[in-house]
């Protein structure tokens, strides 16, 4: 390494102006502004963390209900599940014994009115 030039990873801290701002002694109105300025970002910066924390917990509140809403329905669609395996079972228990479907003259096709004809106006 040379004596001159930073190791590697090091920052250099320089103080750059702009043209023409040359350095000059801060007055009590600079001072002023600048604390004005800080306040006001500090504030904005409060209402903008607080913001976030309501969306946050807003977020979480529909994450909640959505959850419970979810357990709702999976119970549901379980019971209507078990319904309709013991309606299948009483359906198929019903046409062993159905005298309605052991009747052979229920086997000949007999013409069907259109569906979609019925429900036209005439």
């Amino acid at each position: 390494m040379s004596q001159g030039l930073p190791a590697a990873g090091s920052v250099l801290h320089r103080s750059v102006s702009a043209p023409g701002n040359q350095a000059r002694p801060q007055s009590p109105e600079d001072d002023d502004r600048k604390v004005r300025r800080r306040e006001k970002n500090r504030v904005a910066a409060q209402r903008s963390r607080k913001k976030q924390t309501q969306k946050a917990d807003k977020l979480h509140e529909e994450y909640e209900c959505l959850e419970q809403e979810n357990t709702v329905l999976r119970r549901e669609i379980g019971k209507l599940t078990e319904e309709l395996k013991h309606l299948s079972e009483t359906l198929k228990e019903h046409e062993k014994v159905c005298p309605l479907l052991l009747c052979p003259l229920n086997f000949v096709p007999l013409p069907r009115p259109d569906p979609v004809a019925g429900c036209l106006p005439r």
